[in-house]
């Protein structure tokens, strides 16, 4: 117990200390070039379920493994790919142990994909979901493989976050080093400390959670889901225990009416006097999501659909007390890969872990707020942290199609220090 008071206070002490300067080492891949190429990574689906409540929502009773199952059926049975010609499956998960690589593995013979195919997990936390997606890219980008599935999924009521972490076993060095044991800092403060740096006031954090839910109420309204979702049949525990079989069809999260003076009633979350809230934060979430990816050449071949093409991919590594920073130096990282500018873009999916960071994140690149998570993102949606990255593809994808738009990015924050950005460009 000793230890982790020590522990805690050099977090504490992290917090106020000023900022380690920021040396940002990209990790970079171009997918694909600006023309088309027989060589090029392309997306042929992206779907992902419903997003719901943690703890309390439509999927609380659901493994992990029930909410991916229906994602590889429905994608076989929208692009009518052959299994079998499935090279592999990457799926990622931020809180499970071992990023639940033998849940993912049993998941994929619940949906109909034999055992041929074979599988493996990642976790580079909330990117999880895109990181996955990036791997298979670039192993057919290699030629590794020529088709291959990528997501992400996460219950957040059966493993919560940072359930599984155990500081005693950590290293005893982690209190001589600053940085080190900053990583262990509270998400909820390190958007304290985003929003104290970079000036980033309390209303201008509730009117991002306000626009998020106004948008994402008005998406769903109007129908602009229906293409990226899966309806999942739920197992539903009520208070006595009996079981019953509910579609969930919607997500769960936004909510329609929500109003600065609602947000600003809220109390500071994680720290006296601060300006981070339960309403201007990501939803804790339950939710899957799914993505088939391919070369250009055999996707033709095979006749399976072609939605966009993959562009580039980057990650790049930020101070761990300032975490939420990290879309604001991935985005550029991997616009520069793709030979593009931020004005070229037409929607940015930014994760919105925080308000504060996501706020950061649009200042620092000048984005003009009508190009930003246009059906609203995690503050309303939720945030199933390996999830949200192939989700946002989901998301992304049908909007551009609507909108007869070409280009679109997919960014988030990331724990401990990082953050991860992909270029897609729509082909539909």
């Amino acid at each position: 117990m000793n230890r982790i008071n020590k522990i805690a206070q050099h977090v504490s002490a992290s917090a106020d200390a000023p900022s380690v300067s920021l040396g940002v080492c990209p990790t970079a891949s171009s997918m694909s070039q600006a023309s088309k190429s027989d060589d090029d990574v392309v997306i042929c689906s992206a779907l992902r379920t419903p997003i719901c409540k943690a703890k309390r929502g439509g999927f609380k009773d659901m493994a992990p493994e029930d909410l991916l199952a229906p994602l590889y059926k429905a994608t076989l049975d929208a692009t009518k790919v052959n299994p079998k010609n499935i090279g592999d499956i990457q799926i990622g998960n931020a809180s499970m142990p071992g990023a639940g690589a033998v849940s993912a593995r049993m998941s994929q013979f619940l949906g109909g994909i034999p055992y041929d195919a074979p599988l493996s997990v990642v976790n580079r936390q909330c990117s999880s979901g895109l990181q996955a997606v990036a791997n298979i890219a670039a192993s057919i980008k290699a030629g590794v493989i020529n088709v291959g599935l990528a997501g992400g999924v996460e219950s957040m009521t059966l493993f919560p976050m940072g359930e599984g972490m155990d500081p005693n076993k950590f290293s005893t060095h982690l209190m001589d080093n600053d940085v080190a044991v900053s990583c262990l800092m509270p998400m909820g403060l390190t958007s304290e400390n985003v929003a104290e740096k970079y000036g980033i006031d309390r209303t201008r954090q509730d009117s991002m959670a306000v626009e998020s839910h106004k948008k994402a109420a008005a998406a769903a309204k109007a129908g602009l889901f229906k293409d990226e979702i899966v309806p999942v049949k739920a197992r539903v525990k009520d208070a006595k225990g009996n079981v019953q079989e509910v579609l969930v069809t919607a997500d769960e999260g936004p909510r329609e009416g929500t109003t600065l003076q609602s947000l600003g009633a809220l109390k500071p979350a994680f720290k006296a006097g601060g300006s981070t809230t339960a309403g201007n934060s990501s939803q804790v979430s339950d939710g899957a999501a799914m993505v088939l990816l391919a070369r250009r050449s055999v996707a033709t071949k095979l006749g399976l659909p072609i939605l966009a093409r993959m562009r580039s991919y980057a990650v790049v590594g930020v101070d761990p007390s300032l975490m939420g920073i990290g879309p604001a130096f991935a985005i550029p990282a991997a616009l520069e890969k793709a030979g593009l500018g931020v004005n070229d873009i037409d929607i940015y999916e930014i994760n919105e872990a925080f308000a504060s960071q996501a706020t950061m994140s649009v200042d620092h690149l000048k984005i003009p707020a009508e190009k930003v998570n246009p059906k609203g993102g995690a503050i309303a949606l939720g945030h199933p942290l390996g999830c949200t990255g192939s989700r946002q593809i989901a998301t992304l994808l049908p909007e551009l199609k609507r909108t007869n738009k070409k280009l679109g990015v997919v960014s988030m924050c990331i724990g401990t220090g990082m953050g991860a950005a992909g270029v897609f460009e729509s082909e539909q």
